[in-house]
C-alpha cells in the first residue's frame, strides 16, 4: 500500500522485452533504497512493481501482461521519468490516500491553465470509471494522491499547486499526454459490496441496475 505521496522521481535506465512481457529498470535518483529489500514493493508511476534485482542505483522489476495492459509502463522510454514512492510501513503518515498501486485504466490530460499560483488540469477518464470518481474526492494519477475539484461526465478538474508540480512529473504534461488512473479504493469495494448476493452471479455482477437496488433495500415503492 502506498499513500500517493511522491518520495523522488526517477528514470528509466533499460528496457527488456522478455518472454511476452517486459524488465524495467529504474535509477531512483534521490530516493534512498537503503530499507528496500528484494521482493519490495514501489510504486512507479502509479503501478506497483516487485523488486527483483537492486544494482545500487535503482531497481529491475518484472512488468506482466497484466499491468502493460492497463498502464503506460509500456509506452515509457529509457531517459522517462517517472514517479516514485516506497511501500507504506506502518509508521509511515498518511498524508494523501489509501493508494495500492493496481492502476484502472489510462486518462488523457485535455487541458492547462494557470490558476494563481497553481495549474488547473483538465483529465478524461475511460468512460467505465466516470462512476468512481466524485467532487472532492480522491484520485491517484500517476502515483500522485490528488483531490477533484470538479466533475463533467467522465472529465474531472484538478488544481496543481508549485510544490506537487516541483516534486513530480506533472511539469512535463501536455494536452494529449496519456496518464496512469487508480480511483479510491473504498469506492471499488462499495460498488460491489451494495451488489449484495448478485454479486455471485456472473449474469448481474458486471454493475450496478435498479433490479439490484430495489432487491437490496436502496429503493422504496
Amino acid at each position: 500500500m502506498f499513500t500517493g505521496i511522491i518520495q523522488a522521481v526517477g528514470t528509466v535506465v533499460a528496457m527488456q522485452p522478455t518472454g511476452g512481457d517486459l524488465r524495467l529498470r529504474i535509477g531512483t535518483g534521490q530516493l534512498s533504497l537503503d530499507d528496500v529489500h528484494l521482493g519490495d514493493s514501489i510504486c512507479t508511476n502509479g503501478a506497483c512493481l516487485t523488486v527483483i534485482e537492486l544494482p545500487g542505483d535503482g531497481y529491475w522489476a518484472d512488468v506482466s501482461v497484466e499491468t502493460l495492459d492497463f498502464t503506460t509502463l509500456g509506452t515509457l522510454q529509457p531517459g522517462s521519468r517517472v514517479n516514485l514512492e516506497k511501500a507504506l510501513t506502518p509508521a509511515s503518515r498518511l498524508g494523501g490516500h489509501i493508494v495500492s498501486g493496481h492502476v484502472d485504466g489510462v486518462g488523457e490530460i485535455l487541458a492547462l491553465q494557470a490558476d494563481a499560483r497553481s495549474i488547473r488540469v483538465e483529465v478524461s477518464a475511460p468512460a467505465e470509471l466516470a462512476k468512481y470518481i466524485a467532487h472532492k474526492g480522491s484520485i491517484c494519477i500517476d502515483g500522485t494522491s490528488l483531490t477533484v475539484n470538479a466533475v463533467n461526465g467522465n472529465r474531472f478538474e484538478l488544481n496543481i499547486i508549485p510544490q506537487t508540480m516541483a516534486e513530480t512529473i506533472f511539469d512535463e504534461y501536455r494536452p494529449g499526454s496519456r496518464v496512469n488512473l487508480e480511483v479510491d479504493v473504498i469506492a471499488r469495494y462499495l460498488e460491489r459490496l451494495v451488489l449484495g448476493e448478485a454479486a455471485a452471479d456472473p449474469d448481474r455482477a458486471a454493475g450496478l441496475s435498479m433490479e439490484t437496488l430495489a432487491d437490496n433495500g436502496f429503493l422504496r415503492g
